[in-house]
């Protein structure tokens, strides 16, 4: 007689993947990673999808004083934690603080935003579960030299193109670029 309630055997680890290779990241001084300019914001790509078999992305954000990525929701898992500065995070519709230290899981497809609301640059790492964000961010934003430096500004055909390019390029990575609060949406 068997018991059903017996968990399954695990199955077995498997072997070492010896055509992967070790990633270490050095944002202030490695100019080989990607930097890149996004509204308002530079993003550093520190561990991308390729280096982890799509599994996570992790990337640097250097936010400025008042800047922070409209709302927005995709279909996957993001985690921020806050090194430096204070994040107003809004998460279906209710607003928070973060602060230096301090560490938020948005759950995939729920709706969310986050701004600086301090008086100088604030820093989070930024870590997307399943990896594709890095891509994302990549095809819709503008290189730029260094993890500090802000993309330059965006004139207002320059603005239209990139709301053009990152609306038609959103449901590919799983992503749904929402109304400002207050906006009537349609």
């Amino acid at each position: 007689m068997t018991d059903d309630r017996t968990p399954p055997a695990p199955t077995p680890i498997p072997a070492d993947d010896l055509t992967r290779g070790l990633t270490v990241a050095r944002p202030d001084v490695d100019q080989s990673l990607p930097h890149i300019g996004l509204v308002g914001a530079t993003y550093t790509i520190l561990v991308s999808g390729a280096d982890t078999n799509g599994t996570y992305t992790l990337i640097d954000m250097h936010v400025p004083a008042g800047g922070g990525p409209p709302p927005h929701r995709h279909d996957f898992e993001e985690l921020f934690s806050v090194l430096e500065g204070t994040i107003e995070v809004t998460f279906r519709g209710e607003t928070l603080v973060a602060r230096a230290g301090e560490t938020i899981n948005v759950p995939a497809n729920s709706p969310h935003g986050f701004r600086n609301v301090g008086d100088g640059p604030a820093r989070l790492l930024c870590l997307c579960a399943p990896a594709g964000q890095d891509e994302f961010f990549t095809l819709v934003g503008q290189p730029v030299a260094t993890r500090t430096e802000p993309p330059p500004p965006l004139d207002a055909a320059a603005q239209a193109a990139f709301i053009a390019k990152a609306q038609s390029l959103a449901p590919r990575f799983r992503t749904d670029l929402l109304p400002p609060p207050g906006a009537d949406g349609g």
